[in-house]
């Protein structure tokens, strides 16, 4: 009808002036009137400055003493008295500065390094070492010594000069033909093995200190001095078979 019609129009001009009159109720925002909440940024404290402030002369520290001369002392510091950390009791031991920081290696990373051609075994019999190792890449960092252990297996029989061995590394390389011989190398001595063109004169090489003299005389650790190991090392340097 006219009026339902007449309804709708004034309706539609409604929602057509709906738009003006809201925006124009808004101020405009333009960058110079971004700015920052009142109160967000305070000033800094300007000591020394004067007594203008109250923190001029003595810039807040007061007169002598220790918090004036600029030091401070160290956490737990009690005044001179004994702290509460000297006073109570200790109690326990840790061994951690005679722990060895061994670098482990698998049976099955000499494997894959001796397939890709960059280990080899030295063609004159001599033992795979630590300094055959390092120089191939398989092992980077080297600080007492490495240890290998029986992750994976070989297959041919090879010759290895290592720190330590476990149980299961020795079984895997025996069981191709091959051996296993822990040696101990102090400091000096490892840093000699592996570079020994830094060194005039090679230093002889220590005996295991009394703690470790045990591992290295035990036949089952594969020990370099165990009589079985000398036994076969003698018979080796004098051409005779091996038992």
């Amino acid at each position: 009808s006219r009026r339902s019609a007449r309804m709708a129009l004034l309706h539609r001009r409604a929602m057509l002036a709906l738009p003006s009159r809201c925006f124009s109720a808004v101020p405009r925002v333009t960058l110079r009137d971004l700015q920052n909440n009142p109160g967000n940024n305070k000033d800094r404290k300007r000591k020394g400055r004067g007594p203008g402030s109250g923190m001029g002369k003595t810039a807040t520290r007061g007169h002598k003493g220790q918090g004036a001369r600029g030091t401070n002392p160290h956490r737990g510091f009690e005044g001179g008295q004994t702290p509460l950390y000297k006073l109570l009791p200790k109690r326990g031991f840790t061994n951690n500065q005679f722990k060895l920081d061994l670098t482990s290696l698998n049976v099955k990373d000499i494997e894959l390094f001796m397939k890709m051609g960059r280990l080899e075994a030295p063609k004159d019999g001599s033992p795979i070492t630590i300094r055959d190792l390092v120089r191939s890449g398989l092992v980077s960092r080297v600080k007492d010594g490495v240890k290998l252990l029986g992750d994976g297996a070989i297959s041919e029989p090879i010759d290895v000069e290592v720190t330590r061995a476990s149980k299961s590394a020795i079984e895997a390389l025996e069981a191709t033909g091959g051996s296993v011989v822990s040696v101990y190398m102090n400091r000096l001595a490892l840093r000699a093995h592996l570079k020994p063109e830094k060194f005039i004169a090679q230093p002889k090489i220590a005996r295991p200190p009394p703690r470790l003299m045990a591992y290295y005389l035990d036949y089952s650790k594969r020990g370099y001095l165990a009589p079985e190991i000398q036994l076969k090392k003698q018979l080796r340097k004098l051409g005779l078979p091996e038992r």
